[in-house]
């Protein structure tokens, strides 16, 4: 039994290191001389990088449109998914599981699929790729996201709570703010908090929705073919993984207070 968790332990530690020290070096070359990018150790290390990435016009444009993009995605993944979870844990109609799967379905799909659809789609529709295409294109997968997050707590929520309200003379609007919404809250945080990293940081169905705008993933990916500038691209790249790491920690310790008081 010793040697199993020893086993475990060891198994465990293999699997943090392969997903992490990659990330690890990234930081490390964010801080490197231009002339060091290739060489390990590096030599000599500086902080200027993160000045020369500041004040660059491409790549805060490319910040702010990929923050504009995720926050508005959030808010309509939190609406239709919020919505949708209501209409299916409320009701029993013809094709309610169907519906359910549907919903999942993007996030399931390769990017790649849900990007060519998205591409045909704006194109027989005659669409001129902007700031709404990437939103929807966003939006397919974030809405599962707040979806999964809003039906778990429902499915854990007493309807006789909303009998209650209603007995008692509350209207719907009531009932949902008084007593849907506290229950709802940390499910409502964690599910944007997830859909907001994950648009954040999203490429693949980007690339088909964007047409000639650039969001900062798409802007670290066309930046890789220009070795000089790599030292500039760890840094963006570094920015990417503390923007996204923070609304995840967020959306986990509203997740762990959540379990720990139901």
């Amino acid at each position: 039994m010793r040697t199993a968790g020893l086993g475990l332990k060891a198994a465990a530690l293999g699997a943090i290191l392969y997903l992490h020290v990659p990330i690890a070096i990234l930081f490390l070359y964010a801080f490197t001389t231009e002339d060091a990018s290739f060489k390990f150790p590096p030599p000599s290390l500086t902080t200027r990088w993160f000045e020369v990435a500041w004040n660059n016009a491409d790549i805060r444009a490319a910040l702010g449109l990929s923050l504009r993009v995720a926050f508005v995605a959030m808010v309509v993944a939190l609406i239709l998914g919020t919505l949708t979870a209501g209409a299916v844990w409320r009701t029993r109609f013809f094709g309610r599981e169907a519906l359910s799967l549907f919903i999942v379905l993007p996030i399931a799909l390769p990017g790649i699929i849900t990007g060519i659809a998205l591409r045909s789609a704006i194109n027989l529709a005659d669409l001129s790729f902007s700031f709404w295409t990437i939103v929807i294109g966003h939006a397919t997968f974030c809405v599962a996201v707040a979806y999964n997050n809003v039906i778990a707590r429902l499915r854990r929520t007493s309807p006789s709570l909303i009998e209650a309200s209603m007995d008692l003379g509350a209207r719907g609007w009531q009932t949902f703010r008084h007593v849907l919404l506290p229950q709802l809250s940390s499910a409502l945080v964690t599910g944007g908090m997830l859909a907001f990293a994950l648009s954040f940081d999203e490429i693949i169905v980007t690339t088909f929705t964007a047409g000639n705008q650039q969001t900062l993933p798409i802007w670290i990916f066309s930046s890789l073919v220009r070795p000089r500038n790599r030292p500039v691209t760890n840094v963006v790249a570094l920015a990417v993984v503390v923007l996204t790491f923070v609304p995840i920690v967020v959306a986990q310790r509203f997740s762990r207070r959540a379990e720990e008081s139901s």
